[in-house]
């Protein structure tokens, strides 16, 4: 073999590496990662169902409002004595994370919804200087409102008829839950603990890059 043959081969297998390594390269990244949460749910293909609540403003907020956003969500009532204020605190820091983002929305549903009117989720949601636009202060019919809970949440809701709840009145989860902009359940985390907390802010975060690159589907 002369040296022209060598050279010739040499280079040849060079560029054939190049390009081979071009091209896995591209391949590799144009495919969607995948997504670092799992999706949660009785059935592969669970969502949350539509819904219609009215907001601390007396606004009636649907589905359609909160499409394509990431959601937080979690239950509580506002005379609650028990877990409800510092879940509620902790959905403050949450807050305050997320604030001004049009992309992160917060649900904070009521489990009486006689007692929690407009009016007193407005005085609830103003502790939190909550702007109703991010941070939605739901009542409604409150057989909607359990139903929503159990059945596309997936945490539970309902009357203390055994008196367990230290409320006496309500039994609410003390789980935030995280919904991502196809609807699905990406996770759900413990409102008590500030680990838990920490950790659901770094999911949002992670479901906004999802999002962003069009990937987690």
């Amino acid at each position: 073999m002369n040296n022209k043959t060598t050279i010739f081969l040499v280079s040849f297998f060079i560029l054939f590496g190049v390009a081979f390594l071009g091209y896995y390269y591209k391949v590799n990244n144009e495919q969607p990662k995948r997504s670092q949460l799992p999706v949660l749910g009785n059935v592969p293909d669970h969502k949350v169902a539509p819904f219609s609540f009215t907001n601390q403003e007396g606004k009636t907020i649907t589905n359609e409002d909160v499409k394509d956003k990431i959601v937080v969500v979690e239950y509580f009532f506002t005379t609650c004595k028990g877990i409800c204020p510092k879940m509620n605190q902790n959905l403050a820091r949450v807050y305050a994370k997320v604030k001004g983002n049009k992309e992160v929305i917060i649900l904070s549903h009521t489990v009486d919804p006689v007692k929690d009117t407009v009016g007193a989720m407005k005085a609830y949601a103003d502790r939190f200087e909550a702007d109703p636009n991010q941070w939605m202060f739901l009542t409604g019919d409150k057989k909607a409102l359990y139903d929503m809970a159990r059945y596309s949440y997936l945490i539970s809701a309902t009357d203390d008829t055994a008196g367990m709840s230290i409320d006496k009145d309500f039994i609410h989860d003390n789980h935030y839950v995280l919904v991502d902009n196809y609807g699905r359940i990406r996770g759900m985390y413990d409102g008590l603990e500030d680990n838990k907390v920490d950790t659901l802010v770094s999911h949002i975060k992670l479901l906004l890059e999802e999002k962003k690159k069009g990937t987690g589907r």
